[in-house]
């Protein structure tokens, strides 16, 4: 490695060099505040009349000793392409500048010192040769045909555009002046002595803000020859790129794929920020054929993934139409299940309707949950190992099984608890995404010319009895079943319904809303509102009785399945929160975070839980009222505490208390960790 303080221009203007940005560099990203910034700092330093130098970082390259058949030095470029890029820019608006002022001697000096090789072949003609859609924008600019449009979104020429109107005739000079005070420390590395990719990484952990993405394609591809490069690029990770997208917001989330997929094959859920760091320890090299293999699974199921991010892209309208349910819920989670899954059918392992029915299922799970308010951080886990548990000649019903034995908080909930559970909970004020997922689906079931709720204006949420009463309601009501109908079914399913005309019948009476010319209920011709166009009221007794109507359709939606519960491979493991009375009990063994322990007693589980509950993070019980509640010491002396247990070099607790206080202790432990589906227990038969 060698490193020098070098200026600018005179690193611009190295003869017959190209600058290369490999494929695996992401994208110029630069935005107009950084562009911004930069030319203000070049014309600050460029008015002064302080000679002193103003540093901008630093470029590192590999120099490899490359040299093109016209004898151009390649040097690949790992760190420094946003400001070479940007700095390329300005050199450009002021050549179109110089070109407007007919000054062709400061046209040729910028060109030919810091744009191009004069005498290089085309395609090394650029000094800086950025990535293929960035390469198209820098030689549509050098053209400077101003009857040529530039169709394709570019930041490239965003931020051209953006100099373009700054650097100006009254300017121009500060800005060269400026440039040739710009300085920065450049870092030639040699791969035969260097290792480029531990220097990126070194350069990531000091402030390089790259995503887990970024990460993980240096990764892949630094190593390799160029050639290696263009071919893994073009023919894996690009297509990965492109399709692991929202392309409605244009958002990448590759790092979000990567991290499903490795849950996928780990069984374990990569920490967000460490997805990078579990991709190495996964495929710890990047030889070529290895290369190869271990990104065929990844292309292969990125492009379910895209359905599952863009339903629109299905072309099945069925299909689609759940695919959008199970978007709109943003049931996340599942996506490493649901991968697997749409990889089966689409290669014909399962048919259409199981395909259907699955996708059915994991919204009834999900849906029947949320209805209760069960901890959605349990999902983790389940669809984590899901698919696993999937027979393929018992598709459908081996999934419903492993779910509906599920427990405590992981359990799929019963009719009687979700509809007791529905019938008094607020769903006018949850998201709006499942506010309307709800009132659509019972809209629509079975509805061969279904309504269009999401992104409707025509159509909007009703209160049946409004939220601002007009005064004719507690009349017609009495200040009694008035004051319980607003305090309890305001904004509960019974009382809820859909109109395209809420303007028009506002806070009215009853009667006045059913009658309202061609827009009262009566008139209406949907679903929700038949059973309220044949009433003379709107009470307690009716707001009930259409509840059990809109229920009965509920359980027909989101079914639980009729399957009968055996004792498939039952091994008794429970989790702690829902274990029996541990007195006078021993166990066969544990398992922690997913981790088997092999204790027969209680106490000795006691003290396993807690050494790895501080090991993991002991800030918590100081935190907390934990290392009271547990009576934690360093020095255990005069009986304080009793029958002290070590949990590691440092640190005693509590010992002399029974069974059940050691249960309880733990699960209060857990429940400070946001941690209680880790810990399972089976006791000795």
């Amino acid at each position: 490695m060698k490193a020098n303080e070098t200026k600018v221009e005179d690193f611009l203007s190295s003869n017959k060099t190209q600058f290369v940005i490999p494929v695996y560099q992401r994208n110029y990203d630069w935005s107009t505040n950084q562009c911004k910034q930069l030319l203000d700092d070049i014309l600050e330093v460029g008015t002064s009349n302080k000679m002193n130098a103003h540093f901008i970082g630093s470029v590192v390259y590999v120099h490899d000793d490359v040299y093109t058949s016209s004898r151009i030095k390649e040097l690949t470029v790992i760190d420094g392409q946003q400001r070479l890029t940007t700095l390329t820019l300005i050199y450009l608006a002021l050549y179109r500048l110089a070109k407007e002022r007919e000054d062709e001697a400061l046209v040729n000096e910028i060109s030919e010192t810091y744009l191009i090789n004069k005498f290089a072949p085309e395609e090394e003609k650029l000094k800086l040769r950025p990535t293929e859609n960035n390469d198209k924008a820098i030689k549509y600019l050098l053209r400077s045909d101003e009857s040529e449009e530039f169709n394709d979104f570019s930041k490239v020429i965003d931020n051209f555009n953006y100099y373009k109107n700054r650097i100006t005739e009254e300017n121009f000079e500060f800005v060269l002046r400026g440039l040739s005070k710009l300085m920065f420390v450049e870092i030639s590395l040699d791969r035969d002595k260097d290792d480029p990719q531990r220097i990126f990484e070194s350069l990531n952990s000091t402030g390089l803000e790259l995503s887990q993405a970024d990460l993980i394609r240096n990764y892949i591809l630094m190593g390799l020859k160029r050639r290696d490069q263009n071919r893994i690029y073009n023919n894996y990770w690009e297509i990965i790129e492109k399709l692991a997208k929202e392309e409605t917001s244009n958002k990448s989330r590759v790092s979000d794929f990567i991290r499903d997929y490795l849950t996928l094959v780990n069984n374990k859920i990569p920490n967000k920020s460490k997805v990078y760091e579990e991709f190495k320890a996964k495929y710890p090299t990047s030889e070529i054929d290895v290369l190869e293999q271990n990104l065929a699974p990844i292309k292969s199921l990125v492009k379910y993934y895209n359905k599952l991010l863009n339903p629109k892209n299905e072309a099945d309208k069925d299909i689609r139409i759940q695919l959008e349910y199970i978007n709109r819920l943003e049931i996340n989670v599942a996506y490493p299940f649901l991968m697997k899954v749409y990889e089966d059918y689409a290669e014909q392992l399962i048919d259409k309707n199981i395909f259907l029915s699955v996708l059915e299922f994991v919204q009834s799970f999900t849906w029947r949950r949320f209805i209760l308010g069960l901890p959605t951080n349990a999902l983790n886990k389940i669809f984590m190992t899901l698919y696993e548990k999937v027979e393929k000649d018992n598709y459908l019903e081996s999934i419903q099984f492993w779910l509906l034995k599920r427990k405590g908080s992981q359990r799929f909930p019963k009719n009687t608890e979700v509809i007791e559970s529905l019938k008094l909970k607020d769903v006018y004020n949850i998201k709006s995404k499942n506010r309307v997922y709800l009132l659509e689906r019972l809209e629509n079931y079975n509805n061969n010319e279904p309504v269009v709720i999401e992104g409707n204006p025509d159509i909007t949420i009703e209160h049946i009895f409004p939220q601002n009463p007009d005064a004719k309601w507690k009349a017609e009501l009495g200040v009694d079943e008035y004051n319980f109908i607003k305090e309890n079914f305001l904004n509960t399913i019974g009382n809820l319904t859909l109109s395209g005309n809420n303007g028009k019948l506002g806070n009215k009476a009853f009667i006045d809303k059913r009658d309202l010319d061609n827009a009262g209920y009566k008139d209406s011709r949907l679903w929700l509102n038949k059973y309220l166009s044949v009433l003379d009221k709107w009470n307690k007794v009716e707001i009930e009785r259409r509840f059990d109507r809109l229920s009965e359709r509920f359980l027909e939606i989101w079914k639980m399945p009729e399957i009968e519960l055996d004792d498939r491979d039952e091994n008794n493991e429970v989790n702690i929160f829902e274990a029996e009375d541990p007195k006078h009990k021993k166990l066969e063994y544990a398992i922690f975070f997913d981790q088997k322990i092999e204790v027969s007693q209680v106490a000795k589980l006691y003290v396993e839980v807690f050494r790895q509950l501080f090991d993991l993070q002991p800030e918590t019980f100081f935190t907390t009222e934990l290392a009271e509640k547990i009576t934690l010491t360093k020095n255990p002396t005069d009986g304080n505490p009793r029958q002290a247990l070590q949990i590691n070099d440092t640190y005693f607790i509590e010992g002399n208390i029974d069974n059940i206080g050691k249960f309880e202790k733990i699960k209060h432990a857990l429940t400070l960790f946001d941690s209680e589906d880790e810990l399972l227990i089976k006791y000795a038969e």
